[in-house]
């Protein structure tokens, strides 16, 4: 346990941070550094051999035999390693310590390629992972990780590259905007995010009695217990004792990485908990999203508990998610989306306000694929998480300067509503907004927040998000960049009425859950997209493509190579769960059924020769029962076989993807209802793997 007192000399000790840089580099080495990081060339080579021979040293004085390239998630959301030894053998028979530059600058890793040679039908399987000095080099189980880009034979990116090639793009664009305002002390304007880290924990025991959540993450059988969430007593409730020892080793060992974990508390489900870390530049955050990901699961085993990251591991209680906040900020510590105190006036934040709302109308589509999986979309408009009709809460105040901004008139701020604790005689100023839960973007303050995000990959998806904005930054730079002075004043107004005009059919501040929504936003031409196969086409369209390509951001090859990827990955996720689920019913409750029904029918024979007149009618309604929920499992099952076969058969990815969801997905929920039927029935000691009632409230 770390003191109190160290707490801030523990922080980040495990990093090769910017502090040991300045103590450990040459001064030239430290500038060249600090230049790369800021203008982004190219690492000369001789900087490069020194911050390498510094890894190194950290390596010898800290024990770590090994250097890895970490969480790359090449594709799949996963971090990818591959473990190198700092020793080397010498010529006489002994080893030594040696400098690692070009394998830190230059790294194979061809099985991480692969599939990106299976989706472009490339005959390359190499891959490279290039280092790079925006990310801090840091030490985890032994071994010396070390950031780096990872990409193909043929230099297509497969990671964190594109998600920087956007950064830089949307910076380049909103540096024009910010100096054609009159700020002309800008020169970057980066995006935080904060995520929100939604999980469950389990007893380990438990997990490893079920098929289902160890291949597929999530259950997919199970009756109800008889208590779910229903009580609300779960949600910020009283921390239970090993739940929170779990929680406090998990902060040390985040706080040791230099992750800045603030915030925990117990979450709606029960068993369901979060934890949440102080906002990062968008890359940083991404990654150490990534990284404690991983740490919570391994803090978890220590502590006989399975986390789970499944964004819908139970069934009739809410899932998972990402609550991602998202901002956009100038390097002289504008926050681009805060109101301040007459939001009527602020200009910047009128303008990017509105670039955010025109880019999230003109590319919904995009912004929907980004939160779809086979897991998430489970979860996605089930009462629990913003509905798949992607539209942007505003909050009143909002809403009433838009009205002034469509009507071409000034603003009136109506003064901020004042809230008194009479108890404590206490004063306070309420939020411009409340929080809406049901919108999938809603305006928290100063931010946006998108509740829809996976819980089980990091949010690496941002890259198109940051190009949606800048494109429409890019608008409004072209349409206004002719003029000055008070002709400025007057064109910001006229074009940011004619942009709103535009867009403002993707505002709605009311209830997303609604089936008035759902027939009130295909009245406005909005998207209702249920599932990933209904985005893919998006992802490819002209639109889409020339959107990526024009800056770089990515290739046409690559564009494709994600869409077979995506596709590919949904197709497999489900099939695994199909399998998956006609194993666990044909062996594991078939078993415990017919044991049951055998001991059941004793019990009923025997009780009938001892005794007369009308007994055993509880014990033949069980049985009865039984029988009929067997039957019809037997039938559900058998076609869910049977499309599970055909589906293997299929070679086209979308149409295998499409009818994976429309079909086997449906399949499976008809054999769940009457699996969970049967299982409501049998006594626990029949069944050979946990029910919800154990997993979900066992927990002390």
């Amino acid at each position: 346990m770390i003191e109190a007192s160290k707490l801030t000399t523990e922080f980040g000790s495990l990093v090769f941070n910017d502090k040991i840089m300045k103590e450990r580099l040459p001064k030239d080495i430290y500038k060249a550094v600090h230049k790369t990081i800021e203008k982004e060339p190219h690492l000369e080579p001789g900087c490069s051999y020194s911050c390498s021979s510094n890894h190194e040293g950290v390596g010898n004085r800290e024990q770590c035999y090994h250097f890895t390239p970490p969480g790359s998630s090449p594709m799949t959301g996963l971090t990818a390693e591959k473990h190198d030894s700092f020793i080397s053998p010498t010529e006489d028979g002994r080893s030594s310590w040696s400098s690692q530059e070009k394998s830190w600058l230059r790294a194979n890793l061809m099985h991480q390629a692969s599939q990106w040679w299976s989706s472009c039908h490339n005959s390359s399987m190499r891959g490279y992972q290039h280092g790079i000095l925006h990310h801090h080099a840091f030490i985890k189980d032994g071994s010396l990780l070390l950031p780096t880009a990872f990409c193909s034979y043929g230099g297509e990116a497969l990671d964190r590259d594109s998600l920087l090639r956007s950064m830089e793009a949307l910076s380049n664009e909103a540096v024009k905007m910010m100096r054609l305002l009159g700020y002309e002390d800008v020169n970057r304007v980066n995006t935080t995010i904060g995520s929100e880290q939604e999980y469950f924990l389990i007893d380990k025991d438990f997990y490893k009695k079920r098929k289902d959540l160890l291949l597929t993450g999530r259950t997919l059988i199970g009756a109800p217990a008889s208590k779910g969430q229903e009580m609300e007593d779960h949600y910020f409730g009283v921390i239970k004792p090993k739940v929170s020892a779990y929680m406090h080793d998990l902060d040390e060992e985040l706080w040791k990485l230099g992750i800045p974990a603030k915030t925990k508390h117990n979450e709606v489900a029960p068993s369901q908990h979060e934890l949440a870390p102080v906002f990062e530049t968008a890359n940083i955050a991404v990654d150490h999203n990534q990284l404690t990901m991983e740490v919570m699961k391994k803090v978890a085993d220590k502590h006989n508990y399975a986390c789970l990251l499944h964004e819908k591991p139970f069934e009739g209680v809410n899932g998972s998610g990402k609550h991602n906040n998202w901002s956009i900020c100038t390097d002289t510590g504008i926050n681009l989306l805060d109101p301040g105190k007459n939001p009527g006036e602020n200009i910047p934040f009128l303008v990017f306000l509105m670039s955010v709302i025109a880019a999230v109308d003109e590319y919904a589509p995009i912004l929907r694929l980004s939160v779809a999986s086979a897991g998430n979309d489970h979860r996605l408009g089930g009462n629990e998480a913003p509905p798949a009709i992607i539209s942007i809460f505003v909050g009143d105040e909002l809403a009433e300067v838009l009205k002034a901004v469509e009507a071409g008139e000034a603003y009136k701020a109506a003064g901020k509503s004042q809230m008194t604790w009479e108890q404590q005689y206490f004063t306070f100023t309420k939020d411009n907004t409340d929080r809406n839960r049901t919108s999938p973007f809603a305006f928290t303050g100063n931010k946006f927040e998108s509740d829809g995000g996976h819980s089980s990959v990091a949010n690496g998806k941002y890259g198109p998000q940051h190009m949606q904005l800048q494109k429409e930054v890019a608008t409004l730079n072209a349409k206004l960049s002719a003029y000055s002075g008070d002709e400025l004043k007057e064109k910001v107004k006229e074009v940011l009425k004619e942009t709103l005009l535009a867009h403002k059919r993707v505002l709605f501040n009311g209830n997303g859950y609604t089936d008035e929504w759902v027939e009130e936003a295909a009245k406005r031409g909005l998207p209702n997209l249920k599932a990933l196969p209904d985005c893919m086409p998006y992802w490819i369209s002209d639109e889409s493509i020339d959107l990526f390509t024009r800056h770089g951001i990515f290739t046409k090859e690559e564009i494709y190579s994600r869409y077979e990827i995506l596709l590919e990955n949904y197709s497999k996720s489900i099939h695994i769960e199909s399998l998956t689920m006609q194993e666990m019913i044909r062996k594991d409750l078939t078993e415990g059924l017919v044991a049951y029904e055998k001991d059941l029918s004793k019990e009923i024979v025997q009780k009938k020769s001892l005794l007369d007149g009308d007994c055993c009618a509880l014990e033949l309604g069980v049985l009865k029962s039984l029988d009929k929920s067997s039957a019809e499992m037997g039938k559900a099952l058998s076609k869910l076989f049977e499309d599970t076969k055909k589906a293997e058969g299929m070679t086209e990815a979308l149409e295998t993807a499409s009818y994976y969801e429309s079909t086997v997905l449906a399949d499976m929920d008809e054999l769940r209802k009457y699996a969970d039927e049967a299982e409501a029935l049998i006594p626990e000691k029949y069944l050979s793997y946990p029910t919800y009632g154990e997993m979900l409230f066992s927990l002390r």
